[in-house]
């Protein structure tokens, strides 16, 4: 049998299966339970009979995650060791070596190691390439290399790893890592302070209620939020975040899905801790889910200022329903409604164009706030005030992606002093060789008019245009990758700010960053400058 027909009639039959179980029967009983027993005595002849050896669990696993990719990205199979690490993420604290790693084309990156843990004190650095762990090769572990970082604590792992073209080797003693919501607070000034929330795991409420009390005693008579690059995490943490400013039996956030024990309107429960304090909330493109609940809902109950740049735009509710043995799926139950009524959900996975990608809202429905100021759905958070450098597009977004500014923020930290993090001044200098730099790597990022060329060049027919017209559409596509170098000019203030902050972090770690922040950065600087201006403060709520 031909792999890619199983494989596409196994997603088919699968995904009715699940419709079947989650529906509870409520519907075409007899047609589900009709394809459930097809897939059933497919699955079993398939194994029994197939010429090979067959793996049935793979199989399953590839069908099960087929069958998913049709739906939206957040509904996810999750097996047993999927389980533990969605669990750890949401507790806040794991054992292991204590480091961002990301797995790419069979390597193993660091990205970033953590202050005091124990791959920062074994002196693992960003950048650095994990070839070995356990005396088992990278390359050779598919998936599960990054779960061998992690382990019982105070065990011990030997890993192999390449900086700069050289190998070493090391042992790290694993332990107890501890993921703060809020890993930074401060104050900018002597009446300003400044909270990071970096997350919404179950710390989320309690450390930003902390971090806010803190600095109320050291002065503080209005407060930063800080939710940009905040991917979100647990509703309730959002709820109880907002809780922190608003008083309590406030609605913050509905939730609307097929299944009507899912509708559900969200209150606060708990005495706020200050409903008066000028508060100003920053956001930019990966402040998503929980981050826009909170963002949203505060400008909704026009609570807040917002800056900074137009949120993620993900308005879409997961939960966690428990399967056989110790796997579950993470499924899409609800959309949420701001306050407003407003669902921020920026991508329509219900409708794909034509290559299969997710629609983007263009046609926005209008929403009042409390006070009746205009906000608009389907996009993200707007910020009441924008900031230009925050702003993202596909192009920065794909430079990002594929490691072009973190790659380099390694050759210039291993090239480059800087004794304090305020120091850094990326100058035009630093960014022509920025350019030069991607010019000789080269972006790994089609625009829609190159990849109608490709398919054009790779067509039947174009041999019968002769070899004239072949060598212009090649010499075209030469000239559209000579145009993103040349774009990189167009997008400098974006990319340098970005670059700024990867290369902060190499000499001092995120803590370091967020020093720098409070002196140069440009949404906590007009944020600071706004809410010293009670007036305009008030008037842009008003």
């Amino acid at each position: 049998m031909n792999p890619n027909k199983f494989k596409k009639f196994s997603v088919l039959i699968l995904a009715v299966g699940v419709l079947f179980v989650a529906s509870g029967y409520k519907s075409g009983f007899f047609e589900i339970a009709k394809q459930v027993e097809i897939f059933t005595t497919l699955f079993k002849q398939l194994n029994m009979n197939y010429v090979d050896e067959t793996n049935p669990a793979e199989l399953m696993d590839t069908a099960i995650k087929n069958m998913l990719e049709d739906l939206d990205p957040y509904t996810t199979y999750m097996n047993e060791q999927d389980v533990e690490t969605y669990r750890m993420n949401n507790a806040g604290v794991y054992s292991g070596i204590g480091a961002l790693v990301r797995s790419t084309e069979n390597k193993l990156i660091i990205i970033e190691p953590y202050k005091g843990y124990a791959a920062d004190l074994a002196g693992l650095k960003a950048g650095d390439e994990i070839l070995e762990i356990a005396g088992s090769a990278v390359a050779d572990l598919k998936d599960d290399a990054v779960e061998l970082l992690k382990g019982a604590k105070n065990s011990d792992v030997e890993l192999v790893y390449k900086r700069q073209g050289e190998t070493h080797k090391t042992t790290l003693t694993r332990g107890q890592v501890d993921v703060d919501a809020v890993p930074f607070f401060k104050m900018v000034d002597d009446k300003t302070g400044y909270i990071v929330l970096s997350r919404f795991n179950k710390k989320a409420s309690a450390q930003t209620q902390e971090a806010l009390e803190n600095l109320k005693d050291l002065g503080a008579e209005r407060i930063i939020l800080d939710l940009r690059g905040n991917p979100g995490g647990l509703l309730t943490e959002a709820i109880n975040v907002t809780n922190l400013f608003v008083p309590k039996d406030e609605l913050i956030v509905t939730t609307r899905g097929q299944v009507k024990k899912f509708n559900k309107e969200y209150f606060t429960k708990k005495k706020p801790i200050d409903t008066e304090i000028p508060l100003a909330v920053l956001v930019n493109g990966r402040s998503a889910s929980a981050s826009e609940i909170v963002s949203g809902s505060l400008q909704d109950l026009d609570r807040a200022v917002v800056i900074g740049a137009r949120s993620f735009g993900k308005g879409l509710v997961q939960r966690p329903m428990k399967l056989a043995y110790g796997t579950q799926l993470k499924v899409t139950i609800s959309r949420y409604y701001t306050p407003s009524g407003r669902c921020i959900q920026a991508l329509d996975y219900w409708h794909r164009d034509e290559k299969g990608n997710a629609k983007r809202n263009t046609q926005f429905n209008n929403y009042k706030t409390r006070n009746g100021r205009p906000v608009q759905d389907g996009g993200g958070v707007l910020p009441d005030i924008e900031i230009a450098s925050l702003q993202s597009n596909d192009f920065t977004k794909a430079l990002e992606a594929n490691l072009v500014l973190f790659d380099y923020a390694t050759q210039y930290h291993y090239s480059h002093q800087l004794a304090k993090p305020e120091d850094l001044d990326f100058t035009e200098a630093d960014f022509n060789d920025f350019t030069a730099f991607v010019s000789k790597r080269g972006i790994d990022y089609q625009t829609p008019t190159e990849e109608a060329l490709e398919k054009a060049l790779a067509a039947d027919d174009i041999a019968l245009y002769g070899p004239e017209i072949t060598a212009k559409y090649k010499a075209l596509q030469q000239e559209i990758k000579a145009g993103k170098i040349s774009a990189l000019d167009q997008y400098q203030k974006e990319l340098s700010k970005s670059l700024e902050d990867e290369i902060v972090k190499r000499y001092f770690y995120r803590e370091g960053l967020y020093e720098r922040y409070l002196k140069k950065d440009e949404a906590i600087l007009a944020a600071t400058e706004l809410l010293g201006n009670p007036s305009e403060y008030q008037k842009i709520l008003q």
